[in-house]
């Protein structure tokens, strides 16, 4: 088994063992962070890790009301010229916490006195060593290049930083049941992935979605694009009605991402979209009427509010990658021209 199938089946017990380890200690961090007198949040990565604060924007905004901007690390490395944070917290994620201008962007924020925090796979890192505060992901070694179950740990981390500093029980116990549904969904996608067989051929497509899964849809792009090289974007379904949409043709399957809550009416039209100018269809979706649209179906385990949807719509995406990547005869832990760290400045 390659080592990315062998890590994606992972993220249950990787998953358990974060929240496991930090639930309790993270109270700490989570007040200290959202202290009074943080207007808003700034949050630096790269990779994957953006995918990550795609999802932290909606996160925070929603439950936390708090606005979230994402850092420009150039302004830092390449033009001398770090803005004045005023009243932020600073949030770097990164699984190795290598890159030199992710550690830049949270040193400069804690040089102006903002309250750090670090959210990364190594607890000794450059990163971790510029923070205030670091929440380790407690994922265990990552050997595939293309990151799944320190992507699924950072969403968690997230979560339970945004869970915690509202103080809603109920949040919680919601986000402490993942484990148990993340492992039924790895399981059912698994077994559907012979489904994507139709798509070998397929040498570009969409990723779809809104919200909270916005990120999702990147994450999965990326991981398609990884693996395959197969040119696959993300659209919000809101950007797609306008200049993308002639990115749907015959031949560039859409993947749409549409669980249950606030943005399944608006995906809703998108399949329209997607029918009208004929390109396949592959739902990853609670909603069965949603998902008998779809040439293709990922169900996503039900009962799980939209708000942790994330952790259970990028595994038929990191399935799909693999799958796809496989199909072709790629070297799924090796992909061509890429590595585990990259260390940009």
């Amino acid at each position: 088994m390659a080592w990315v199938e062998a890590e994606l089946r992972e993220q249950p017990l990787a998953l358990e063992r974060f929240l496991a380890a930090e639930t309790d200690r993270a109270v700490e961090i989570a007040c200290g962070l959202i202290q009074e007198g943080v207007r808003y949040l700034l949050i630096v990565s790269r990779g994957s890790s953006s995918n990550v604060a795609r999802y932290g924007q909606y996160l925070f905004g929603t439950a936390n009301r708090l606005p979230v901007a994402f850092a420009t690390p150039s302004l830092y490395t390449v033009y001398d010229a770090p803005p004045e944070l005023g009243p932020a917290a600073a949030i770097g994620i990164s699984q190795s916490g290598a890159s030199p201008d992710v550690v830049a962007v949270l040193a400069e924020a804690r040089r102006q006195g903002r309250p750090t925090l670090a959210i990364t796979n190594d607890p000794d890192s450059p990163l971790a060593q510029n923070a205030d505060w670091i929440l380790p992901l407690h994922a265990g070694e990552e050997h595939a290049v293309a990151a799944t179950k320190t992507y699924l740990n950072s969403l968690a981390a997230v979560a339970l930083i945004s869970t915690l500093a509202t103080g809603d029980e109920t949040r919680l116990r919601e986000l402490l049941a993942m484990p148990a549904a993340v492992r039924e969904q790895i399981e059912s996608s698994l077994s559907l992935a012979d489904g994507l067989d139709r798509y070998l051929d397929a040498e570009s497509g969409s990723v779809i979605a809104r919200g909270v899964n916005y990120g999702t849809a990147f994450e999965i792009a990326l991981k398609i694009r990884e693996l395959s090289g197969a040119a696959f974007e993300a659209f919000s379904s809101a950007d797609l009605l306008h200049g993308p949409i002639a990115a749907l043709k015959p031949g560039r399957p859409a993947i749409v991402i549409a669980p249950s809550g606030r943005t399944l009416a608006s995906l809703h039209a998108a399949v329209e979209k997607i029918r009208e100018r004929g390109a396949g269809m592959i739902a990853i979706s609670d909603d069965a009427d949603f998902r008998s649209a779809a040439d293709v179906a990922f169900p996503l385990v039900p009962g799980v509010p939209e708000w942790l949807s994330p952790l259970l719509a990028v595994i038929p995406g990191q399935v799909a990658a693999v799958r796809l990547a496989t199909l072709q005869g790629a070297d799924v832990d090796h992909p061509i021209g890429l590595s585990k760290i990259t260390l940009t400045h």
